[in-house]
């Protein structure tokens, strides 16, 4: 099987205010292209036989300036679409639904936490069909979706990976079984 490795983006302006992002083009700030520049020697150090892109900026952006300005774009690695809650806080979502749960409930407007499982899918079945070790740019919540998909779990439990601004997980195999082999990996960072 192979290796997994997924990159999400480097901070945002709304990443700073935890707003959600999904639809709205977001360029990186100065610490969020510092931190994608700091995984491009990391990366450079290994093979990949295919490299992907969220079309977004921020992650499109990310990968540019971690070495891989060529990525393929994959309209299937966007955010979760927050439809009616782009751009609002979980803690002012709350303020009118005390009991919301992006992981259960979704987002009026947009997608379902299924939905985004069916599309993770579709991206395990593409990067599964590559002999080799694969590198994607993506985003946070997307991104442990997938990861939860890679291991076999409910889409929903994504929400028991956290995953920062500009960080490197991969999904490897132990014995033909998808497991993490790194998560939330940070250069320079505990």
């Amino acid at each position: 099987m192979n290796e997994i490795w997924l990159v999400r983006h480097g901070e945002t302006e709304w990443t700073l205010s935890k707003k959600h992002t999904s639809r709205t083009d977001l360029e990186l700030t100065a610490a969020g292209e510092n931190d994608a520049r700091a995984l491009a020697p990391v990366l450079a150090e290994h093979s990949f036989a295919a490299v992907l892109t969220s079309p977004r900026k921020r992650a499109h952006r990310t990968a540019e300036l971690a070495g891989f300005p060529d990525a393929d774009v994959d309209d299937d690695l966007v955010e979760v679409d927050y439809g009616d809650y782009e751009g609002r806080t979980s803690a002012d979502i709350r303020q009118e639904r005390p009991d919301w749960l992006l992981w259960r409930d979704g987002s009026p407007g947009g997608e379902s936490i299924d939905q985004v499982g069916a599309r993770a899918d579709r991206v395990r079945a593409r990067i599964e069909a590559v002999e080799d070790d694969v590198l994607l740019f993506g985003h946070g919540h997307f991104t442990r979706i997938l990861a939860a998909r890679l291991l076999d779990l409910p889409a929903s439990e994504g929400s028991r990976l956290i995953l920062n601004p500009g960080s490197l997980s991969t999904v490897g195999a132990e014995h033909n079984v998808r497991a993490i082999s790194l998560w939330n990996w940070q250069p320079g960072k505990i």
